[in-house]
């Protein structure tokens, strides 16, 4: 899959909702009423990107869970990242 460039990164980002780059990742923070309620929201986020083949870093804090996207294998953001962070967005 291809890497986006700078210009259709931007685009896309319009298109989601507190969503930012990061690093050169797609990046968002979640927060939840409790650390049970954070954990089930990383099962449910497990679950969307396993059958993917897309595994986000997460970063798990007590009620925030932070989420960073990329395809390593690009080397940089793909629309895979994208689609990702819709399907977690729906959840």
């Amino acid at each position: 899959m291809a890497k986006l460039t700078e210009k259709e990164i931007q685009d896309k980002l319009k298109k989601l909702d507190s969503w930012d780059m990061k690093k050169g990742q797609l990046h968002r923070t979640y927060s939840f009423k409790d650390f049970k309620d954070a954990m089930a929201f990383v099962t449910r986020v497990a679950l969307i990107a396993e059958p993917m083949d897309h595994h986000p870093d997460i970063d798990i804090r007590y009620n925030k869970v932070t989420l960073n996207l990329s395809t390593h294998s690009a080397g940089g953001i793909t629309e895979k990242d994208f689609t990702l962070a819709q399907e977690i967005d729906a959840v």
